[in-house]
């Protein structure tokens, strides 16, 4: 998948123009039992998200984790557990059924952060993009340091509360307080997430 249309990044003192990131809306992650009780309701608000964003002409980058069964993308955690998981072609890695991803741009990536080994800055920077709401899973880990990232490339973040979950329920509130108390996020409703996509 690509871009329709390329505009020029953002001047500095205007209105940004903002992206919806979905990271890792794939079966696998939903099979954590944590994660599998809260599928419905985020499924939900993520698709009034993507819903929204088309409504808009706002760009939606799908981020999805794959990796290699030759063990090049592995991660330390695999290598010690000598499983990979994850792979081209698996029904576990496919991006759930119940997301519509007609109008999505695909990018994939083997770590936790949605920037670390992909060309998502480059394609961001192409689109004008120099803000980014972002939902999926899982809060603690690929959420967190995706948004963690975006603050590193200079782009804003704001995660949409009501559009991510986490199988670790203890930490999910500790990591979002973080994000917002670094000053590398804010967190906003699935409403005033559509209000700045209308934006």
């Amino acid at each position: 998948m690509s871009a329709d249309r390329t505009t020029r990044a953002a001047e500095p003192g205007t209105t940004p123009r903002t992206a919806l990131l979905l990271v890792d809306l794939q079966e696998a992650f939903f099979e954590a039992p944590g994660l599998a009780v809260t599928r419905a309701d985020v499924l939900a608000a993520v698709g009034a998200l993507a819903d929204g964003a088309r409504e808009a002409g706002a760009p939606i980058l799908l981020v999805t984790t794959e990796h290699s069964r030759d063990r090049s993308t592995w991660t330390l955690s695999m290598f010690e557990d000598d499983h990979g998981y994850l792979f081209h072609g698996d029904p576990s890695t496919a991006v759930v059924h119940e997301l519509d991803t007609s109008g999505m741009t695909g990018v994939e990536k083997t770590r936790d952060s949605a920037w670390f080994g992909t060309d998502l800055a480059l394609r961001l920077r192409n689109l004008g993009v120099d803000r980014v709401l972002i939902a999926g899973v899982s809060t603690h880990a690929c959420i967190a340091q995706t948004a963690r990232d975006a603050y590193a490339h200079n782009v804003r973040a704001a995660v949409v509360e009501d559009a991510v979950a986490d199988e670790r329920t203890e930490h999910m509130r500790t990591v979002l307080d973080l994000l917002v108390g670094d000053r590398q996020a804010e967190l906003v409703t699935l409403e005033d997430a559509l209000a700045l996509l209308r934006s």
